[in-house]
């Protein structure tokens, strides 16, 4: 069997110069953005297995603060209550000086109680179990004890290992003049005091098109920067790219931006010196987030023998016509 070149050929050379960001070609829905605000992919997966979906480590990682602390306290709580019951239901007549607890407690919150010091090794003393089977619950949960502080202490090490950056974007991302001719800008500030270091950006066009035969395909077009990398990312950094005929985006008004559904996906990775590890950020802005003939306002300013980066201010911006 032979293998025929020609116009296949083409098209497969044209498929692999095409870019894409790893949405594909089929994403062309008018009502949904591709990355939100916030980086996170706008993606829900269905036929998910139960531990791909619950991925528990990931998701003590990620969860705020509150989240962590609630679902901590809470499986400390369920986890002393069913060993409670246990207790109960084999008789607190087998743990030896809870009398003493009863006077003030039931004897339901009395075996709680001796749970909470048994879970947690503490075991002051004032009760202790009688009997095979008693002995056997205890020593069982002091095992689960163990074990679950030791997978908090993981839990707790990994939050506070993991560098999270708080890279803040501007509200909206500009068209404005720009040398003599004008330029897509958006501005971002690390908002934290940890210092990032070889900071790269790479900013992409997303938006539908109709291919010859008609059919609406979402294409993606790597935008040119003013600058892709910086060392140092100390006060604030605007991303420029000038609008050239080359552009893609040249020629574009806001008509078109909504008719086309256009995006701009925004990635940026850098260095965390803190931690010597890499970090990632991701935010878009949509068509309805442009704002033409406008620019940014300083940020930056003297004070004393250093300066002072007003994060209040990332989106002021004033009128400034563009060039024609």
């Amino acid at each position: 069997m032979s293998i025929k070149y020609g116009s296949n050929n083409s098209r497969l050379e044209q498929e692999r110069s095409r870019k894409d960001s790893g949405f594909g070609t089929t994403t062309t829905s008018t009502k949904a953005r591709l990355i939100l605000p916030d980086g996170s992919f706008n993606v829900k997966r269905k036929g998910q297995s139960f531990s791909a979906w619950l991925n528990l480590y990931h998701r003590m990682i990620t969860m705020s603060v509150f989240e962590f602390v609630f679902v901590i306290a809470s499986a400390y709580f369920i986890v002393n209550l069913v060993f409670a019951l246990f207790y109960y239901l084999i008789g607190v007549e087998h743990l030896n000086g809870i009398e003493e607890q009863t006077k003030y407690l039931s004897e339901f919150w009395g075996a709680f109680f001796f749970s909470s010091q048994t879970l947690t090794t503490v075991g002051y003393g004032h009760i202790s179990p009688l009997g095979s089977l008693t002995n056997a619950v205890a020593a069982v949960e002091a095992l689960i004890g163990l074990m679950m502080f030791a997978l908090i202490t993981g839990l707790v090490y990994g939050r506070f290992s993991t560098p999270s950056p708080k890279i803040v974007f501007s509200k909206n991302i500009l068209v404005s003049p720009y040398l003599d001719i004008n330029g897509l800008m958006f501005r971002m500030i690390n908002e934290r005091n940890s210092q990032l270091i070889n900071v790269r950006v790479s900013v992409m066009m997303s938006r539908n098109e109709k291919d010859v035969a008609g059919k609406v395909t979402r294409k993606y077009y790597t935008l040119a920067l003013e600058r892709e990398m910086i060392q140092f990312f100390s006060t604030s950094w605007t991303i420029v790219h000038p609008i050239t005929p080359d552009s893609p985006f040249y020629q574009q008004n806001q008509e078109s931006l909504a008719a086309t559904d256009t995006e701009i996906l925004i990635a940026v990775e850098g260095m965390n010196d803190a931690y010597a590890d890499p970090v990632h950020v991701r935010t878009s802005y949509l068509y309805n987030e442009f704002l033409w003939g406008k620019k940014f306002e300083s940020v930056l300013s003297e004070r004393g023998s250093g300066y002072i980066v007003d994060l209040d201010g990332i989106n002021a911006v004033r009128n400034e016509p563009l060039n024609n």
